[in-house]
């Protein structure tokens, strides 16, 4: 049975994109619990702001150093020298193994020494006990990137080999620590048990991984050489690095404004991003990491055609199955901010303004997931030169429009007044953290928007005026969905007592099944749910017939 599991094996790409979005689900419920458990212990206050900030340095170490080698260059160069010579593409893979142990031991060391000095930049706002114990955290959650760095190019190996059901149960253990974490260390050990939690979850994050990368045939050799698939990577690698050292720079500043306004500003950020990040998650990122071991394959095989069918077949999978959740994540999310985190020390001026930053934040969930999408397409042509330089434009607007939209709603004015009217803020002193998530919302759609337009230039073999109509279709079927669910709202907080749990759960939960089965039925009479139909046709159809399916479906432009 362990076996099995180990060996299991993606056919498809919406096979493999089917096991993502189930194990990216439970991962996400297992978030929405962690968020619950912290809001409900600490509430929008001092010892979350601590720990949100102190999570900050050690994640922006995995994701520079790491993040950007695996995603982007790993898996191409690896699946290059795998076809020619399997020995030597294990040879890369250790070399690569002891390179980033040997760096992530070397810099953590270094930034555990001046955590002190690095804090003051990040969180300029913090002082005294409150800047303490962010220090105290950040260096025992520095054991993080340490794990994850060595478990991401697991990670990578199993991507390739098409393993994603055990890849995909790496976050869900992540998750599983940081909870544990809170339940047993927090009691014991105060809030450093959450960096404990942290340092647990990245160890299961990590171990998990491990048994079926060696049953795919990973062996480790001590090799320290420079191998020339390790100068390749790092071609690819360093723009990618650049541009997401401009992402993380981008996270510092906003910590580090967020860190001087408010108490409590910097959780509210952090949690309304962790709730409009799930339906991203749970579709987007499964689609993107499914189809693209698929695309990086079409790409050295120079089929452009089925790489641009498969290309705008996942974007439009993601689009049809992302614009309804945003759509209902936009008109419910006081309920859905009171159901998951308005518990404990949690209170009613927390719940009205991460429920506004909820529903900023949904204005640009549609570009948020396909971004991911668009950018591993120009990884797989081993283009990482074009995402990455209009990612640090992006970001750039982002920092800048930050300040601006913060010193604005931080003043009295029609702008900070027409805002405080739409998300029902009045009454409620400073708004100014809400700067945040729509300066992010408004740099995220100028992303997409710049990185689609470079992108047509680059693929042209698609018919664009299908992928706009099918986009259209998709946004009409939101429409009565929307006001369906507000409608729906209204009637049922006259039928139950939303002043409880049990009473806010039925009003929001009918009103959202109600809203998305009158989206589906809207986009049956437009016939969008094709796609969802060739997806159950991949999923379960016999062995004989998928290579059929496969090419027929290749063809095919949604």
């Amino acid at each position: 049975m362990v076996e099995k599991l180990l060996n299991h094996k993606s056919k498809t790409v919406f096979s493999a994109a089917f096991i993502l979005a189930i194990t990216a689900l439970l991962s996400r419920v297992l978030g929405l619990i962690r968020d619950r458990l912290l809001a409900g212990k600490f509430g929008a206050g001092n010892e979350l702001d601590i720990y949100f900030t102190a999570f900050r340095l050690p994640d922006l170490v995995y994701n520079i150093l790491i993040m950007g080698a695996v995603s982007s260059a790993f898996i191409p160069i690896f699946a290059q020298y795998f076809k020619k010579d399997e020995k030597e593409a294990w040879q890369l893979t250790s070399g690569i193994f002891t390179w980033i142990v040997l760096i992530l031991i070397g810099l953590s060391i270094i930034l555990i020494v001046f955590a002190p000095q690095v804090i003051s930049l990040i969180a300029p706002g913090f002082s005294g006990i409150k800047k303490q114990s962010t220090v105290e955290l950040t260096r025992i959650m520095f054991l993080s990137p340490l794990l994850l760095g060595v478990s991401s190019i697991l990670s990578g190996v199993l991507q390739y080999f098409r393993r994603f059901l055990v890849y995909s149960l790496a976050p869900i253990m992540y998750n599983l620590g940081i909870i544990l974490g809170i339940l047993f260390f927090v009691p014991k050990m105060g809030l450093v048990g959450l960096a404990w939690g942290v340092v647990l979850g990245a160890f299961l994050h990590f171990i998990i991984q491990l048994p079926s990368a060696i049953y795919s045939g990973m062996k480790f050799n001590k090799f320290l050489g420079f191998h020339q698939g390790i100068k390749k990577m790092l071609q690819l690698t360093i723009p990618r690095t650049i541009g997401l050292a401009g992402t993380q720079i981008n996270a510092l500043v906003i910590t580090s404004i967020a860190s001087s306004l408010t108490i409590g500003s910097v959780a509210i950020f952090n949690l309304s991003n962790n709730l409009q990040y799930v339906p991203i998650g749970i579709i987007a990122i499964s689609f993107s990491v499914a189809v693209f071991p698929r695309l990086a394959e079409l790409s050295a095989e120079e089929n452009k055609e089925k790489f641009s069918n498969d290309f705008f077949m996942a974007f439009n999978q993601i689009l049809y199955l992302v614009l309804p959740i945003t759509t209902m994540f936009f008109v419910l999310r006081a309920q859905i901010i009171r159901l998951i985190l308005g518990t404990g020390q949690f209170n009613w001026v927390d719940t009205r303004l991460t429920a506004a930053a909820l529903g900023v934040f949904a204005i640009s969930i549609f570009a948020q997931s396909l971004i991911p999408l668009v950018s591993r397409a120009f990884y797989s042509l081993q283009d990482t030169k074009t995402p990455v330089s209009i990612s640090l434009i992006g970001v750039g607007l982002n920092i800048l429009m930050s300040f601006g939209f913060v010193w604005i709603l931080n003043r009295v004015n029609i702008f900070s007044e027409i805002f405080s009217t739409i998300f029902k803020l009045n009454g409620i002193k400073s708004i100014a953290i809400l700067g945040l998530p729509l300066a992010f919302s408004v740099s995220s759609i100028f992303n997409f928007m710049v990185l689609m337009r470079f992108f047509n230039k680059k693929i042209k073999k698609y018919n664009t005026g299908k992928v706009f109509k099918s986009v259209f279709k998709i946004v009409i079927s939101c429409i009565p969905m929307a006001f369906v669910i507000y409608g729906l709202l209204r009637v049922f907080n006259l039928i139950f007592d939303t002043t409880t749990f049990i009473g806010l759960l039925f009003q929001t939960g009918l009103s959202a099944v109600t809203g998305i089965g009158v989206y589906f039925l809207v986009s049956m009479i437009f016939k969008l749910p094709e796609s969802m139909v060739l997806a159950k046709k991949f999923l379960f159809k016999n062995k004989k017939d998928k290579l059929e399916e496969v090419q027929s479906v290749n063809q095919l432009d949604e």
